[in-house]
């Protein structure tokens, strides 16, 4: 699972301001976006030429060992495995938990083999542990206060172990297990093939498996080969296969949510507004993202490996939806559509916060998504996770000043109507970030309570949430602008409109300034200060209007 580094190996081993002028911004909009797509591009050719995507299927490419206590060790995997079936077929996959390895090869150096001066048939000896993380504490041992993982001749007289070989303690609850598998090198051969085997799983647990050696004289040994996990159901890991079922029931809500949109489109068709376009287009891309994500977890769950290409389709959709929703949330908060007819000035720097914010969630959703499950540590995850908190934050903050400029200069309008609308979308809003600080409260306190062992059979309802939350709000903004015959009710009219032209909140602006902004209505032409605020050419752009 999640995390493979040395402390945690370890842990298991051991018991214990904006230009004025409109053309210019433009440029500078364009340049932005240019230089961000050849890093997006660039990133995506360098994930690909670097990353296979396996998964469940763990490779093992000339990988080395790394010395820990008196022995070495190579962790080759962890997943959380259901039980197999009690009437599984025996000749079949079908309803079967196991491990198996699959042309696993180990290579000594030549450096080794010259050093052998006796000939014994067994020159060296690589052992595979298999255990569930309840019993960690069954391997090595500690004995006046010196941890071991290898059984040494001094260790041999106080403890049942054999010299040379890694020290397991049996768990008289599971006999047989810890599971140990052992491979010998013959002679002076550089290359030990492990016989190809599986291990049968039959109690639900989190089962970690490492490669470890107690002969110095084996220094340098690499691994090479590959090791198939499945669980009774197929492929999927353990925490990944309900989410399978999850896709497949959000593509259906989708399916259901477009399907009445369409109908009710269809059925006012003419007293349709621009903001209905933008709504139907984050429909259509959630419909896409669940479908898409639905298949890449059925072929993963079939074949054992993830599609990259349908992997890279469905990050990508789900990128582009996160960005797009974000956009549409913070249009309507500016009253797009129903106070202002455009955005002015700002377009452009709504548009640069989108791109930036897409580039961002792109890489962490290929990081995430692409590559072996133990591939990424959780350094190089928090490093991309950091830009787009920060994009959300920034996304939070100007929606909610700009639906606060909103709410004050309808309710000075006495617009009640709109006014209604917009008290209910801020409510929402307000529900859906208390909730979202809650929930991210409960996800730190989910991932630290044991980073070992993290109750994985519900850790799926991580990401769940998070597309809930999502739905939920697109279905709020359904019902509170959807098609009707009276569209004026809550569309943009000019006698309206013309006292909106300073709608747009600059993300640099600052809440404090937004009193003396509503002071400033009544004047007709741009102050120095609307230039700064980014203010001036939404004046000149709702004039033209």
């Amino acid at each position: 699972m999640h995390g493979s580094d040395t402390e945690t190996q370890r842990y298991m081993l051991f018991p214990s301001p904006f230009s004025s002028e409109k053309g210019e911004m433009q440029q500078r909009t364009r340049s932005a976006g240019k230089w961000l797509l050849g890093f997006y591009l660039g990133f995506v050719l360098a994930i690909n030429s670097i990353i296979y995507a396996g998964a469940s299927i763990h490779e093992y490419r000339n990988a080395a060992f790394t010395p820990q206590s008196n022995g070495f060790f190579f962790h080759g995997g962890s997943e959380g495995l259901y039980a197999s079936h009690p009437k599984s077929e025996g000749k079949t996959n079908k309803g079967k938990s196991f491990i198996r390895f699959d042309s696993v090869t180990f290579v000594r150096t030549k450096e080794s083999t010259n050093n052998l001066n006796v000939m014994p048939q067994n020159t060296g000896l690589v052992e595979a542990i298999i255990f569930e993380i309840k019993d960690s504490k069954k391997i090595g041992a500690s004995l006046d206060k010196i941890e071991a993982i290898c059984c040494s001749p001094v260790l041999s007289k106080q403890i049942s172990c054999k010299v040379g070989e890694v020290i397991i303690q049996n768990n008289p609850d599971s006999p047989g297990w810890p599971k140990r598998i052992k491979t010998f090198f013959k002679g002076k051969e550089e290359e030990a093939n492990m016989h190809p085997l599986s291990v049968d799983i039959n109690s639900t647990g989190m089962y970690y498996l490492y490669f470890m050696y107690c002969d110095p004289q084996l220094k340098g040994t690499i691994i090479r080969g590959r090791t198939i996990w499945r669980n009774p159901e197929g492929y999927l890991p353990g925490k990944m296969a309900p989410l399978m079922t999850f896709y497949g029931f959000m593509s259906l809500a989708y399916l259901a949510l477009g399907l009445v949109w369409f109908l009710t489109f269809v059925k006012f068709w003419k007293d349709i507004i621009q903001l209905h376009y933008h709504i139907s287009a984050v429909i259509a891309l959630g419909m896409c993202e669940m479908a898409l994500w639905y298949f890449e977890y059925a072929n993963f769950n079939y074949t054992g490996s993830r599609p990259v290409g349908v992997t890279l389709w469905a990050v990508t959709f789900a990128a582009v939806k996160k960005t797009v929703s974000r956009l549409l949330l913070l249009v309507v908060s500016m009253g797009y559509g129903v106070v202002r007819p455009t955005l002015g000035g700002i377009t452009s720097k709504v548009l640069l916060l989108g791109l930036i914010y897409f580039v961002a969630s792109e890489a962490l959703g290929l990081v995430e998504h692409l590559g072996n499950i133990n591939d990424f540590s959780d350094k190089t995850k928090l490093i991309l996770v950091l830009p787009v908190t920060f994009l959300n934050a920034c996304f939070i903050l100007w929606i909610f000043s700009s639906l606060s400029m909103t709410l004050e200069k309808l309710q000075m309008r006495r617009s009640m109507a709109k006014l209604e609308l917009y008290r209910k979308f801020t409510n929402s809003l307000a529900v859906s970030v208390v909730l979202s600080i809650a929930w991210i409260g409960y996800e730190l306190y989910f991932n630290s309570s044991d980073p070992v062992s993290e109750p994985w059979e519900i850790a799926w309802i991580i990401p769940a949430f998070w597309n809930l939350l999502a739905f939920a709000l697109l279905i709020v903004i359904c019902i509170l602008w959807a098609p009707t015959r009276n569209p004026t009710r809550y569309a943009y009219t000019e006698e309206a409109g013309a006292d909106f032209d300073e709608e747009g909140v600059s993300l640099t602006s600052s809440v404090a300034n937004m009193p003396d902004m509503v002071d400033r209505k009544e004047r007709k032409a741009s102050t120095a200060t609307d230039r700064v605020l980014g203010l001036g050419d939404d004046l000149e752009e709702d004039k033209q209007v």
